[in-house]
């Protein structure tokens, strides 16, 4: 009886510290996702099972290029996910499809060269924005299927839950996301297939 306790004890004890270790995993380090929606394809998929990575954010500043997840301001039940185009404190606008950004380094404007979007005609409205500091101008890369920015303005830093790293699932489509920079002239560098 008394080893049969003792063995019970020890069940309930391995329990609890998994349920500890689980919940700062997810609170702190990474939170899954499920894609739901067109709005990122080609990169993502409705049912897309994704990994997103909350620490990095804690050291650094969200990067152009980047595909993150993110409450959705007006109902922060709802997550989403889309690629940052614009940076705090800079003129973002979307004309025909083409995505011009005013900053100190191009005060007459650069324009982002966007690969990860096939389709030129899909590309959606238009759209003029100044971003405040710790704002951000997000957008589905299937633009004519993304509810984004161009519908709803900027994006708050606090609402940006962490930026997408892997995909687990489909099974078929396993993938890590390597970190996607602009160089210099603002152009994609895509190491991998796009993710996003």
């Amino acid at each position: 009886m008394k080893k049969t306790l003792i063995s019970l004890l020890e069940i309930v004890e391995v329990g609890l510290i998994s349920l500890v270790i689980i919940t700062v995993i997810r609170t702190v380090l990474v939170q899954p996702f499920l894609v739901n929606g067109a709005s990122m394809e080609p990169g993502f998929s409705s049912g897309d099972y994704l990994l997103v990575d909350e620490l990095t954010y804690r050291f650094r500043s969200p990067e152009r290029g980047e595909v993150i997840v993110f409450r959705y301001p007006n109902d922060e039940s709802v997550f989403y996910i889309k690629r940052i185009v614009g940076l705090p404190g800079e003129r973002i606008t979307v004309s025909s499809g083409v995505v011009t950004v005013f900053n100190d380094k191009y005060p007459d404007g650069v324009v982002i060269n966007e690969p990860y979007i096939l389709d030129e005609s899909t590309r959606g409205q238009d759209i003029d924005l100044t971003l405040n500091d710790g704002t951000y101008v997000v957008l589905g890369d299937n633009r004519q299927y993304s509810y984004d920015s161009r519908s709803w303005g900027s994006l708050d830093r606090e609402e940006i839950v962490g930026l997408v790293r892997l995909r687990l699932w489909p099974l078929n489509k396993v993938q890590a996301f390597e970190h996607q920079q602009y160089s210099g002239e603002l152009r994609m560098e895509v190491e991998s297939p796009s993710a996003k």
